[in-house]
């Protein structure tokens, strides 16, 4: 039965297969750790998996199959971060997480800059910008695949 399930996965989820390499895990060195957590699973909305530190210097989050984003406590203050270094994750409605963006008073860009826009890509995905508590952006898009 396990067998059938796992042959039915989209090859994104399927586990490593021919050799090649899957996602296991993102490490991101932040400067307050309770804050970035509260960021990342309220405003962003990820899932904390169990890490197996047991303290208070890592939190754990579920990004895909068996992918983690891992926070690590101990960077130094929050800084501006160049925009072509990201995080992406896709949502089913953009229009519902930028309402929550707003009702948080969590500013947000196009790709250009402009303040409150929206991306739309060649191939329809909208896609908007916006900095977490260490400065490093984070996309949030529509796509589908």
């Amino acid at each position: 039965m396990a067998i059938l399930l796992l042959l039915t996965l989209p090859p994104a989820m399927a586990p490593a297969q021919h050799n090649k390499p899957v996602l296991n895990h993102i490490a991101h060195y932040v400067h307050d750790l309770g804050k970035s957590t509260d960021f990342y699973l309220n405003i962003v909305g990820l899932d904390t998996i169990p890490n197996p530190f047991r303290d208070n210097k890592h939190t754990w989050f579920s990004i895909g199959y068996k992918s983690h984003l891992h926070l690590l406590a101990g960077a130094e203050p929050p800084k501006q971060h160049n925009k072509n270094i990201h995080l992406c994750f896709s949502v089913p409605d953009i229009d519902l997480f930028i309402a929550k963006l707003t009702k948080a008073r969590i500013p947000f860009e196009d790709w250009p800059g402009n303040k409150q826009q929206v991306t739309l890509r060649s191939d329809g995905v909208k896609q908007i910008y916006f900095t977490d508590p260490d400065g490093y952006w984070v996309e949030i898009n529509n796509a589908k695949d």
